[in-house]
């Protein structure tokens, strides 16, 4: 009966994906993937954690899958998931526009469904307002096309998810657990809170209502409240806009009379490293600051060349013959093996500035969605014994990307430098970690209890008494 139901579904499947843009040709589909490998081989920071054989046999493989791919999304499910084989945060596959507009994620019609990870869990989250009581907050995904979630996640899902972090990588799986295009079709099964359990056959489709129960918070860039006991509350969600300058000057103000400020970054992902660093200045009394170490992968053909004839061995001394100093012979052998790297010039942030600048209690709240230029944030505020981070690890992930175009539109980046705190401490593919580590849990969420907030007052008016 599985095997039957399956049958259909992949019958359905391939009937909808042909309603899919097929512009390319078998020529534009191996030089596409041809062209992220290259890519990959000369520019990836990390390409020294790739088992070169094995990625040099896939790449080999998907030269064949990617020609027998049916259409345009099929081509790039295919680069997607040769991508995902980095496990890169920052190493990505995107869509062509054409793609892209007819795939969905949370719409199905009449229904919309937001899914979060919960302790491994695939929990419905969000729904809209008007199967509220059908689907209740809470419930959980238990089967997906006659498979259970977490097989069907392991076979159609994690396989094309790129992710520096695991953790980030399973919150991603769930909430792209049902991702496909506009008429595919999922059975599921959910599990609600109170025990019963009910099937649905969903097909993806725009959603037509607005209204999400529970409502999403509105996102803006800066909020900013007072909190009893002058604790100053922030919240910045993004350092990609640079009028959070502006925004954050208006509230400054009221920032200076707090006797302590918590700095909320669980939402921001990222973007220009000193757009956070001018808001960071305002709470360090230093006039010098310390954010990451950086260096990047150096390829000189001639180098690789010499190299190409050296052992470990030849590194350890002086090469008269050659006219090559063992430096030489070392760089020229790591050269060769794709694992030389140049080391930028490091120096600390010089701050000038008049206005005033506070040093009171602080705490910064992290979570997995806390990203990149947030991470730099991040360590620029380490070691400073008035900052303390709480919540769970960061994100895990930055670098400055390469983007290029591939066939039909779409388009990749490739990470190609590789950051660390100044001492060398790594944190991309771990997250920074928090002083004080709490999650929120899913009965948590459901009675709107923000755990990880509270944690913090509780902290600072500590530390006030």
């Amino acid at each position: 009966m599985k095997s039957f139901f399956s049958l259909i579904l992949l019958i359905t499947g391939l009937s909808l994906q042909a309603q899919m843009p097929n512009t390319l040709s078998p020529q534009q589909k191996v030089y596409g993937l041809s062209k992220f490998w290259q890519e990959v081989n000369y520019n990836f920071v990390f390409y020294n954690r790739v088992d070169r054989k094995e990625w040099d046999s896939l790449y080999q493989a998907m030269i064949m899958e990617v020609q027998a791919s049916p259409n345009d999304y099929e081509y790039y499910k295919k680069l997607e998931q040769f991508c995902a084989y980095l496990e890169d945060g920052h190493t990505n596959v995107y869509y062509p526009q054409a793609v892209s507009e007819k795939m969905m994620t949370t719409m199905f019609g009449n229904y919309r469904l937001f899914l979060t990870n919960f302790d491994g869990k695939a929990i419905i989250t969000r729904v809209n307002q008007s199967k509220k009581d059908e689907i209740p907050a809470g419930s959980e995904i238990i089967t997906v096309n006659g498979m259970s979630t977490a097989d069907y996640i392991a076979q159609y899902v994690r396989p094309y998810i790129a992710s520096s972090t695991d953790y980030v990588r399973e919150n991603q799986c769930v909430y792209q657990l049902l991702k496909g295009f506009e008429g595919q079709e999922f059975t599921i099964t959910i599990k609600k809170p109170n025990g019963s359990t009910q099937q649905l056959t969903l097909t993806h489709a725009r959603t037509e209502e607005q209204e999400i129960y529970p409502p999403f918070e509105d996102f803006n860039l800066l909020s900013y409240k007072s909190l009893e006991n002058d604790i100053a509350y922030l919240q910045l969600n993004s350092f990609e806009n640079e009028s959070l300058d502006s925004l954050f000057q208006a509230v400054l103000p009221e920032i200076y009379k707090a006797k302590a400020v918590i700095i909320d970054l669980r939402n921001n992902g990222g973007g220009s490293t000193y757009i956070g660093l001018n808001v960071l200045k305002y709470f360090v009394a230093d006039t010098l600051m310390y954010g990451s170490r950086s260096e990047s992968r150096m390829h000189i053909p001639t180098y690789k060349a010499w190299g190409a004839f050296l052992t470990p061995t030849d590194t350890l001394q002086d090469n008269p013959d050659w006219g090559m100093t063992k430096e030489d012979m070392t760089k020229s052998y790591l050269m060769a093996n794709d694992n030389y790297y140049y080391q930028f010039d490091y120096y600390p942030d010089t701050i000038q500035m008049e206005a005033k600048r506070m040093n009171v209690p602080t705490v910064v709240l992290t979570s997995n969605n806390t990203a990149s230029a947030a991470e730099d944030f991040l360590i620029y505020a380490d070691g400073y014994k008035h900052i303390t981070k709480i919540g769970s690890p960061t994100y895990g992930s930055t670098g400055q990307p390469y983007l290029f175009d591939l066939p039909g539109g779409g388009r990749a980046r490739i990470c190609t430098k590789n950051d660390t705190y100044p001492d060398g401490r790594q944190f991309i593919g771990y997250g920074i970690v928090p002083d004080i580590a709490i999650n929120q849990s899913l009965q948590d969420y459901l009675n709107n209890n923000d755990v990880v907030l509270q944690k913090a007052i509780e902290v600072l008016n500590t530390q006030l008494k």
